[in-house]
């Protein structure tokens, strides 16, 4: 069977694992990010008087509850996603049900999947090797295919003397695109010389709090077991992906537990910094049932909404 063949039945798996478990738990409330009347009937409301417009009254409404109340009209802009997708060597790496690369390709095409459901362009920027590649946005299942073809047939990454970090890669995809929607960050987040100071300021903090500030982001952060902690196995060669550099380390219980714990730092260190920056932050590991954990983030994130207050019209 011929490596194109293989991918596009991968390909036909995850739509139909998307579109079977999540169907619908990514629609509903489809509109831009700017305020503004539009053409879609949005949610009722108690009517205000000297302030609304009674042509939007909903009668059924004020008859069922003998109360006055208007609908909202919402604006119904055409969003535009897009996505950074590190692909960096260190995603290159799996040790349970799969590898961190092939679940960066499932969240990318799940968000891709959804949203492209209901119209909207989606295109990429993808770190690899020395370059920040970029897709250009585009509607429709054959563009979709065609990009996620692109990230599952792209070698694996090589050790390069100036690679671009995903702080570039941040300030590349905000200062491409101005145009408000969404963006999607799909990395594993590991600096190069991690700060184990969980409240440091990491490098890509300020770029991807800029993107906040005009953007709605979704960060996914991808963690494999093995980087949390470490089997009882004795002596192990370390490879880094990133440089290539190779070291023998014995596994015993006083280096298991510094390593487990300089990890749980610093992923609080970067749970802290996505929070700081204001952008939703869905964490995918290649041990759990991604499916599964994409939709109780979804869910999490709607009962959220309702506690928000209404903004003012």
């Amino acid at each position: 069977m011929s490596t194109s063949t293989t991918a596009e039945q991968a390909l036909r798996r995850l739509e139909l694992t998307v579109t079977r478990r999540l169907d619908g738990l990514l629609h509903g409330a489809h509109q831009g990010l700017l305020p503004g009347a539009g053409s879609e009937a949005g949610d009722t409301r108690v009517y205000v008087p000297g302030e609304d417009d009674v042509r939007r009254m909903d009668w059924a409404v004020t008859a069922r509850t003998t109360v006055p109340h208007v609908r909202d009209l919402v604006a119904d802009r055409e969003l535009e996603t897009w996505a950074l997708v590190d692909l960096s060597p260190s995603m290159d790496f799996g040790t349970a049900d799969t590898d961190k690369r092939d679940l960066v390709v499932a969240a990318t095409g799940a968000i891709g999947f959804l949203s492209s459901r209901l119209g909207d362009r989606f295109g990429a920027f993808v770190i690899h090797d020395e370059y920040v590649h970029r897709v250009p946005a585009r509607t429709g299942r054959p563009a979709l295919y065609g990009l996620l073809h692109s990230l599952m047939d792209a070698p694996r990454g090589q050790v390069v003397d100036d690679p671009p970090d995903l702080a570039e890669g941040i300030d590349i995809l905000s200062a491409s695109r101005r145009r408000r929607g969404m963006r999607l960050i799909v990395s594993d987040f590991l600096d190069a010389h991690p700060d184990l100071d969980p409240a440091a300021e990491r490098p890509w903090e300020r770029p991807i709090r800029r993107l906040a500030a005009r953007h709605q982001v979704l960060a996914v952060e991808v963690v494999d077991p093995r980087e949390l902690e470490l089997p009882d196995v004795g002596r192990v060669a370390f490879a880094d992906p990133e440089t290539g550099n190779v070291r023998e380390v014995h596994l015993s219980p006083q280096v298991r537990q510094a390593y487990a714990e300089a990890a749980a730092l610093q992923r609080e260190g970067t749970r802290r910094a996505l929070r700081r920056a204001g952008v939703a932050h869905l964490v995918l590991r290649t041990d759990r049932d991604w499916v599964f954990d994409v939709a109780q983030f979804v869910l999490r994130q709607r009962r959220m909404s309702h506690l928000s207050p209404r903004r003012p019209t």
